[in-house]
Parts: C-alpha cells; sequence; structure tokens
C-alpha cells in the first residue's frame, strides 16, 4: 500500500507544479472561443489564434501525460499505457515547442516583456524541440539510457512556466511588476531551475544502485517499442 502510494507522489507533484499554466491555458483557450474583451496584453492572441491554442493543447498534455512516466510502479504494471502515451508525449511536446518558437518571433511583443526575452525563449525553447528529437531517436536505436536522459530534459523545459510561477510569486504578492530585465532573469530562474534539477536526476544513482545491487533503468516517454521512465504555456 505504501508502495502504491509513493508511485504516485512525484507524478501528482509535477502535475500540481503544471496546475497553474494549465488552468490559465483554460482560460485563455475559453476566452478565445467565446470572445473576450480585447487588451493589450491578448491581441496578438486574437489576431492569430491558432498558434497559441496548439500550444497550450501541447504543452498541458506535455506536461500532464509526461508527470505519470515518471512513477516505476505505474510503468510496470501498465507497460501498453506506458508505450502509447510515449507515442502522445513526443509529438505534444513537439508542437508545444516549436509553437512557442513561432510565437516568440511572429507575435508582437506584449507589455512588459523586454527584449531578452525573445532570445531566451528561442533558446529554450529550440532546446526543448531539440531534447525531444534526440530522445525519440535514441529510443528507436534502443539506447534506453540515452532516450531517458534526452526525455527528462525535454519535460524540464517543458515545466519551466509552474516552476516561473514560484519564482514571479514574491512580485506578485507585493504587488509589484517586475521590471523588464527583472521579468526576463526571473523567466530564465525557472528554466534554470528545472534543468539544473534534470541533470541530477539523471546523474543520480537509483537507490538499489547505492545500496550494492545493479537493476536495469527505464525510461521516459517510451514513444517506440522498448520500457521506459519518465513542459510551457503562453505568457
Amino acid at each position: 500500500m505504501t508502495t502504491r502510494k509513493a508511485d504516485w507522489l512525484v507524478p501528482t507533484s509535477l502535475i500540481l507544479l503544471s496546475l497553474v499554466p494549465s488552468v490559465a491555458g483554460g482560460v485563455r483557450v475559453a476566452e478565445l472561443a467565446r470572445g473576450a474583451e480585447i487588451t493589450p496584453a491578448n491581441e496578438r492572441f486574437f489576431a492569430l489564434p491558432l498558434p497559441v491554442v496548439l500550444h497550450i493543447v501541447g504543452a498541458t498534455a506535455f506536461c500532464v501525460l509526461g508527470a505519470f512516466q515518471f512513477s516505476p510502479g505505474i510503468r510496470r504494471r501498465h507497460r501498453g499505457w506506458h508505450r502509447w502515451s510515449g507515442r502522445v508525449l513526443v509529438p505534444a511536446g513537439l508542437v508545444a515547442a516549436l509553437t512557442g518558437l513561432w510565437m516568440a518571433l511572429g507575435y508582437p511583443r506584449p507589455p512588459g516583456d523586454g527584449v531578452l526575452l525573445t532570445p531566451l525563449r528561442l533558446v529554450f525553447g529550440s532546446a526543448m524541440a531539440a531534447a525531444i528529437v534526440l530522445g525519440f531517436l535514441a529510443v528507436r536505436r534502443r539506447d534506453f539510457a540515452a532516450h531517458r536522459a534526452w526525455m527528462i530534459r525535454g519535460y524540464a523545459i517543458g515545466l519551466g512556466a509552474g516552476t516561473q510561477v514560484f519564482t514571479h510569486l514574491p512580485w506578485v504578492v507585493a504587488g509589484v511588476a517586475p521590471g523588464e530585465v527583472t521579468r526576463a532573469g526571473l523567466m530564465a530562474l525557472g528554466w534554470v531551475v528545472n534543468v539544473v534539477f534534470a541533470e541530477w536526476v539523471i546523474r543520480r544513482k537509483p537507490a538499489s544502485v547505492r545500496g550494492g545491487r545493479a537493476v536495469v533503468g527505464a525510461s521516459v516517454g517510451d514513444s517506440g517499442g522498448g520500457r521506459g521512465d519518465g513542459v510551457g504555456s503562453a505568457g
């Protein structure tokens, strides 16, 4: 029973981390669907809604489905589901990353976003797309260790919007809007924290190895025929 609870701990935590950007994305889609007041902050989305809608749907699917790839128990008990979800995760993550790149270049810059945010979004969006592609290619050649590592990196970047909620939280609590440079720094910090944590997860030894027994690791987001281990929204 304790093991079953542990299996759900990490996925639940990751879903909670992505909750705010997922809900915000859902609200955005609802606004576009029913027609809301057009403001300087959202007029670019009303002018061309398809990229932002695809981005929100792709990012939400990637973050929510990807969270369950981090549960060894779920993978062991539901391997067919794991492979199926991996086939959804790869295109969903690529849609999120590529539409994010399009929005960074194609949409006018909204109020509060400085020139520094565009190159940051391009760097991390490109890194996310590259990580997912490399993870897919790795599982096709049955290199599950590389597949696991690249998919964890891609997921960490995709989940950056969740961490950025917390990097912005002190300013929200204080009721102060950060300046353009500060906002760029807070956005970058959210991505960097996730990437650093992902590298720690990739490199740490499993408990069974630390205890003296070797185990075969699984991989995240298996989109081929192998076994698997185990993120942004528009802003």
